[in-house]
This record gives structure tokens, sequence and C-alpha cells, in this order.
């Protein structure tokens, strides 16, 4: 079970012991991410990610990497829309070097004006990477379409034309606003307990000035109807992403909604992938998510297909929506979606890094329930109308969106296809 504090300047510390473990993982969370940007510093976020990689006042990169990986460490850290994290994982004998590298690049980053103008170069090649691989790059045109002209539809990385504008200057306020302890999480999972991290994080952040914690503007629902996005691109496989909006991280329909995305699609014996892919043999790939927000969420389906495949691939997709609406779903289906839901989570649990990273974003974004012997509870709850109610709200004609990147050259059929 974690154990939640908070220290003098507002700094969150949970710990969550495995004594049983040789190691420990630690994640500093910054509620930081595309959400707080605009079209103007799209792209900051990531940008500055990347330059606390490039060295402290104290260590060189080549430092930072050789000090966690010559203990068998190793150190990474991304950018999401919610949220930024930088995580180490490492032998608990290391655990106060995992602490000390991580509040190190946290707190005092180099920032030097020459590595950040590298860094910008390396993610314009990342985004223009993003652009080739159609497979990515289709998801990131349908979270455009989701929250048009919002900064939780614009993309991770930036624009070429954002990042290119970003100054040293940029990066080190945004830091200096963003990086305080009253928006900042440590977690440590493994071997180590409560009374080991609290003196860490102490000894590593406490004379960090606190400040209040900044705040994004609330997502808004604007479409009434499907919406479609052909982008024609001469490519080998036409990918789609099919996505709806759904209930965000904090709705009581989240546990019906992930029962339904493991029925559809989640793994090899959902719906679609049996149909679309072994039944019909229309597409390789099939899948579907759900991306919760705290104030959103997306429920998405995306398939890489042959262009003569795309209307009849679209038919089986809706097909099974429909039949999911109306009561076509048997109890001893909805059993195996609750069992592979328990398995997947316990799983979680048994490595030191799975569980920083599901329980860090948790205790980061504000969640009060992740104590897994009530989640499992309340997906054990869920039934049959449940399910078939919340797949009636979220599968719905004004909740569509429909991204496709490939060679297609019917777009009335396409269009034809697009009703529920």
């Amino acid at each position: 079970m974690a154990s939640i504090e908070k220290i003098d300047n507002g700094l969150t510390v949970a710990t969550n012991p495995m004594s049983h473990m040789e190691s420990v993982s630690f994640g500093i969370w910054i509620r930081a991410g595309v959400r707080y940007e605009d079209a103007d510093n799209n792209g900051i976020t990531h940008l500055l990610e990347h330059s606390l990689f490039k060295g402290t006042k104290t260590r060189d990169m080549k430092k930072i990497k050789e000090e966690i990986e010559g203990r068998g460490g190793s150190l990474n850290g991304f950018t999401t829309e919610e949220f930024t994290c930088y995580l180490v994982k490492l032998l608990a004998k290391d655990a106060q070097l995992g602490v000390d590298i991580l509040s190190d690049m946290v707190i005092q980053p180099r920032l030097d004006a020459k590595e950040v103008e590298k860094e910008k170069s390396v993610i314009i090649e990342e985004i223009n990477m993003y652009k080739d691989v159609p497979a990515q790059y289709v998801h990131e045109i349908l979270s455009e379409m989701l929250w048009p002209k919002q900064p939780l539809g614009l993309p991770l990385a930036g624009s070429v034309e954002s990042v290119n504008s970003i100054t040293r200057e940029d990066v080190a306020a945004y830091k200096e606003r963003f990086y305080n302890p009253n928006n900042m999480l440590l977690i440590g999972t493994g071997r180590i307990k409560e009374d080991e991290l609290l003196p860490l994080s102490k000894k590593y952040f406490s004379k960090v000035p606190s400040k209040e914690a900044p705040k994004f503007k609330s997502a808004t629902k604007l479409q009434r109807g499907p919406v479609l996005n052909l982008i024609s691109k001469e490519t080998e496989q036409t990918h789609m992403a099919l996505g709806f909006h759904c209930p965000d991280r904090f709705h009581p329909d989240r546990y019906a909604a992930s029962l339904l995305n493991i029925i559809l699609g989640a793994n090899m014996s959902s719906r679609l992938f049996h149909i679309v892919r072994d039944e019909l043999a229309l597409c390789y790939e099939i899948s579907s998510s759900v991306r919760r927000y705290e104030d959103a969420g997306a429920f998405v389906i995306g398939a890489g297909l042959d262009e003569a495949n795309l209307i009849k691939a679209l038919r089986a997709i809706f097909g099974e929506l429909n039949s999911i609406k109306k009561n076509s779903v048997s109890k001893e289906e909805i059993e195996r979606a609750k069992e592979f839901y328990k398995g997947q989570l316990l799983f979680t649990l048994e490595d030191t890094m799975s569980l920083m990273l599901w329980l860090g974003e948790k205790i980061a974004a504000g969640e009060k329930e992740f104590n897994t012997k009530n989640i499992i509870e309340k997906i054990k709850s869920v039934n049959q109308d449940d399910l078939i109610r919340v797949a009636q709200d979220i599968l719905t004609d004004k909740n569509m969106n429909l991204a496709v990147i490939g060679p297609v050259k019917d777009e009335k059929a396409v269009l034809e296809a697009l009703y529920l």
C-alpha cells in the first residue's frame, strides 16, 4: 500500500515498498504537458524534457548517463498531454544516487543555449520522422480533430515552426514556472521504505521555493456530428484512426469503458481482432485503446490495411459497434474481459518500474482510488446494462471522428460508411 506525504514546501512524496525486490524505481512527475501550451510555444514541454538530459550545473550529460548505467541502472523521461516524468531504476543499494541525479536534473539543469538549439534540431527531425510514419501520424491528426484549436489537440513535439521560435529564455522561464514543489511528485517503488525516501526528499528538495501550481483551460467538445479527415498520400498501407469522445479519468463510467475497450479491441481475442483480421483477413493490425485526461477522454480504434479493404473494414467495425450497443454481449464475454483487466493490473504490480508509472500517474493526477483491491471490486460490479449503456453513450455519430492517411480515391464511399 502506498503512503503519501507532503514536505514543508509542498512537494508530494509517495512510497510503495516492495521488500522482496532487489530494485527501486523513482519518478519525478511534473504537471506540465501540451495542455499547458498554446500554438506559439507548442512543444516547449517536450523540448525542456530533452534539455534536462544535456547536463546540470554539477554534472555534464556524459556523467549523468555514466553514473546511472555504471551501476546497472536505467534513466529516461517522457512528455504526455498532462505530465512530464523523469524516471530511474537502480539496485536498492543505489537508491540515494537515483534521487540525487533526478533532483539535480530537475532543480538545476544547465540549459546551455547551444545545447538547447541542438536539441531543437533533434526534435524537428523527430517531428519529420513522425510525419513519415502514418501509423503514428494518423493518431496525431485524430487528436486535432477531437479537440480542434485547443491545447489538448496539439502535437506533443510541437510543429517545426513553433519549435524553431522557442528560445533558451523561453525554456528557462517555463521551467521556472512549472518545476516547483507544489506542482511535483516524487515517487519510489521497490525496496525502499517511507522512512528512507522522506529524508532523501527533504535533503534534495527542501530548499526549492514553492509557488502556485499552474492550471490549464478545460477541454471543450465542439463537434455536433461525424468528422472525416482524409489525407491523400501514396503509402503502401492505408492507416485509419477512429475516435469517439468518452469519459474522463474521474468519471464513474470509466470502468465500464475499460471493459468495453477490452471486448472490442484490446487483445487478440477481442471482437475487432477476431472479425476484421482473423475472419475477414482485411488487415494485419487492428486494436482499440482508451485515452483518459482530467476532463476529457477518447475511445480510439486504429488499423493499417490495404486501401481496397478500407470500406469493407469500416463496415465490419461499425457492425460490431452497433452489435454491442444492441444488447449483444454475453455474461461470459464480460467475465473474460474482467479477468483480462484483473490480470493486466496485477501484472503491473510485479515490476517496480511498471508500478511506479501506474501509481505515479494516478497520484500526480489527483486520483483517490489506487487501491488495487477496490479497483478490482469496481470492475467486478460492472454488469451488462452498464456496458450497453456506456456503449450507447460513447459510440454515436455526434461523437465520431475518422482520420485516414493513404491513397484513398473514393471519399464519398468513406463518408457513406460513417454512420452508426
